[in-house]
């Protein structure tokens, strides 16, 4: 008999809850889950085609090790013994740099990915990591980390109570939101314009989201720096920077009038191709709404002034009083983050604490760019990259210049990569571990409930138990700890966890601003719960996060609590919100809601003064750069990228149900441009960029502005040695092999994805 049970979706940042319908062990259905106290039943056709992701042929069922070039099926033991062979005697004989990790965008939307990282780098003792976060949001971070002091201090925009929304390279209808995790984001448009409220999305394709809105400027991609700038200025020239209290929390509102004195809307009105006065326009709407968030994605995150748009999107937020405001943009209060300390000076972020070997790219947030990854391999002398650990990660399709890449990674001494699919990248691998579907494994939001526009928290276990020959997600990164740092075969991945939690035991009662400090760690580890060491371990934190019971001591902050079961769902009591722990957690399976976001400043700021840090020195050393940009001559034609709402970066193309209808690798231009071009609708072109050119087929629409055409990103399936039979039939171009990974966002290393210039030919 069919039978149902509860998953959180881990296909996109939305984290919606769903129903699965299980016959057996093959799960033959999905639906909103009506009761979760998040996502309300919203389902979108990723969600909804979770049984056929989880149940795609193409995945991997057990481990392949290398055997005379060529990769076999093996045992788990003989692959963790051939990683335990290769990768300490590696890194003993060329030291701790001669190892590097890459991290794809899925283990965000793991368990396994969150917990295991951070010891797999402790245990290689490398700082050669690489992330998707330099392909993505790392710009984000770098501005929130000089503003706050803590790059992961991201506010979020109070969808359900603000008055005036404007987006920036967002396209939340197709993406279901990022670094803003809000399940159903286009039913919360709907419903702001519904109450009266204001949509504004900047954005040079006229997407989805955009065709949503009151009001859609479509700029000159790759200005957002410039146009935001000058917003900026209008509301400090005309006298309606209204910033309030977060005038006293701040330093540097003085010198911000002066920095910003040459984007004029006459100034940066012919680089954005936009009229002055509708800029000025924006700025007095801005300034007038009642409430209002201003929020910017990878459109604005994945250009030349990627880190300076970032933080001009904040600037905005404070100069309007809206930054850290019900009804403008808040910091979430995480269930497993950390507990609100004092206010006070912090350590501050700092950029560039070490280089890259080659090109000496600075650190930002403990990654290198990822652009960088091809040439450490590549280039002979000491800290070369010889061994790598590549997590999730795809990125000889999802970087620029794949072909570089794909050829550097073949003359690695030794690889290991974590995957489901033997894809473009994990081909080259020497051991492939693979995880198990989603459906055999529980999970827990830890990243995206940081960036979610209501606090609460969801876990959900596995919805079929692991069959015969498969391991645990969590127990395949354990081992691998164990395999690297040479203790395979003298521990098990349960003594990794153990670890785990006696180190952060040791840490918190060693804190004299914890209420656990003094006490007895060994005592205190025998009081958590679960079946599994990531179980004890997420009940670690959430007994020590803001509303936990601080192992019977939770009166110490009941306050955050307190109010935040308030305005609890039926799902959940004030109780268990101040009392938060795994027990708690499983017994309400459709989660616990712990209440709108609320104003959190002074206590989340970590800058060394203790305040906000509007203009700090690395963004006024990088705003001559921008100057410099409004004397630019524009190129003819410029590329900017698309998101699809059935695919996510270069996953979910071998999921027939989600292939094809819209989601196609298209190029799209612009009727006046194919036209002066000489290109047919359904014809090809050659798209061409100083990474080399592609051959497209040509989509002929007035959904992008004349003078930008637009390919999707995550396509490209044509390599030999990969097994996707379903991304191989229909493999589409890799856009980023336009790119030769040179044009970088300099704070952040962030690669230029988007407005960059091309040169377009028809073909026969």
């Amino acid at each position: 008999m069919p039978r149902t049970a509860l998953r959180i979706c881990p296909l996109c940042e939305a984290t919606c809850g769903l129903t699965l319908t299980i016959e057996g062990t093959a799960v033959t259905g999905a639906r909103g889950d009506r009761e979760d106290v998040f996502s309300h039943g919203f389902i979108c056709p990723k969600g909804a085609a979770f049984g056929a992701v989880d149940s795609d042929p193409d995945r991997l069922r057990t481990p392949l090790v290398r055997r005379d070039g060529r990769l076999q099926e093996a045992t788990w033991e003989e692959a963790y013994e051939a990683i335990a062979a290769a990768v300490p005697a590696l890194v003993r004989e060329y030291g701790a740099q001669s190892a590097g990790v890459v991290l794809g965008n899925p283990n965000v939307h793991t368990m396994a990915g969150a917990l295991y990282p951070p010891l797999l780098l402790k245990a290689l003792g490398t700082r050669n990591l690489f992330t998707a976060s330099t392909l993505d949001q790392m710009p984000k971070h770098v501005s929130s980390g000089l503003l706050f002091g803590d790059p992961f201090a991201i506010p979020v925009p109070d969808l359900d109570r603000t008055d005036f929304l404007l987006l920036l390279g967002a396209n939340p209808l197709e993406s279901n939101g990022s670094l803003c995790t809000a399940p159903d984001f286009p039913g919360r448009l709907k419903a702001l314009r519904a109450r009266g409220g204001t949509l504004v999305v900047v954005d040079p394709r006229r997407t989805r989201t955009a065709r949503l809105a009151d009001r859609h400027l479509a700029p000159r991609p790759g200005s957002d720096a410039l146009l935001l700038a000058a917003l900026a200025h209008t509301l400090l020239a005309e006298k309606l920077a209204a910033p309030g209290v977060l005038e006293e929390q701040s330093e540097g509102l003085g010198e911000l009038a002066a920095a910003l004195g040459s984007f004029t809307p006459e100034a940066v009105a012919p680089a954005c191709d936009l009229p002055a006065d509708e800029i000025r326009v924006l700025a007095r709407e801005l300034a007038a709404a009642p409430t209002a968030a201003v929020y910017g994605r990878i459109g604005s995150c994945t250009v030349e002034y990627g880190t300076l748009a970032s933080w001009l999107v904040d600037v905005l937020n404070i100069l309007t009083g809206n930054l850290d405001r019900p009804g403008g943009v808040l910091f979430p209060l995480p269930a497993t983050g950390s507990r609100p300390r004092p206010a006070g000076p912090g350590k501050g972020f700092a950029l560039g604490r070490w280089h890259s070997r080659v090109s000496g790219h600075p650190e930002a947030k403990s990654e290198l760019p990822i652009t960088a990854l091809a040439e450490e391999i590549e280039t002979p002398g000491e800290g070369r990259i010889r061994a790598l650990i590549a997590i999730a990660a795809n990125p000889v399709l999802s970087a620029p210049d794949g072909r570089r890449l794909d050829a550097a990674l073949a003359g690695l001494d030794f690889m290991v990569s974590i995957d489901p699919y033997l894809n473009e990248t994990s081909r080259h691998a020497h051991v492939v571990l693979p995880p198990p579907p989603p459906s055999r494994s529980a999970h827990f939001d830890f990243a995206f409930n940081a960036f979610a526009v209501r606090n609460q928290a969801r876990y959900t276990r596995s919805a079929v138990p692991l069959e015969a020959g498969l391991l645990d997600e969590c127990e395949i990164h354990a081992r691998l700890v164990l395999a690297v740092s040479g203790m395979h075969g003298s521990a098990g991945p349960a003594d990794v966890d153990e670890l785990a939690v006696q180190a952060m035991l040791a840490r918190e009662t060693a804190d004299p601003h914890s209420p656990l400090h003094g006490r007895d760690p060994a005592d205190l580890a025998g009081l958590l719960t679960g079946e599994s060491g990531p179980e004890r371990r997420l009940d670690l934190m959430l007994r020590l996060g803001p509303y936990g019971d601080q192992f019977g001591l939770a009166g110490a902050d009941a306050d955050a609590g307190a109010d935040a079961g308030a305005d609890a769902g039926a799902d959940a009591s004030v109780g268990d919100a101040a009392e938060l722990s795994l027990e708690r957690l499983l017994a309400h399976p459709h989660g616990i809601d712990l209440g709108p976001l609320r104003p959190r400043l002074p206590g989340v700021l970590r800058t060394r003064s203790g305040r906000i840090e509007l203009l700090p020195d690395p963004i006024a050393a990088e705003l001559p750069r921008l100057r410099a940009a409004l004397a630019d001559r524009p190129a003819a034609l410029v590329l900017v990228g698309r998101r699809h709402l059935r695919s996510n970066n270069s996953w979910l193309h071998n999921v027939p149900a989600l292939v094809g209808g819209s989601n196609r690798c298209t190029l799209q231009v612009h009727p006046e441009d194919a036209s002066r071009l000489g290109l047919a609708d359904g014809g090809r072109a050659r798209v061409t960029a100083e990474g080399g050119s592609l051959d497209v087929p040509v989509e002929v629409t007035d959904a992008v502005r004349a003078g930008v055409v637009s390919l999707p990103h995550g396509w490209g399936h044509d390599r030999a040695g990969s097994r996707l039979s379903v991304a191989s039939a229909q493999p589409g171009v890799n856009v980023n092999q336009l790119l030769d990974g040179t044009r970088l966002d300099p704070l952040s290393g962030t690669a230029v994805l988007n407005g960059f210039p091309v040169e377009l030919a028809p073909l026969p």
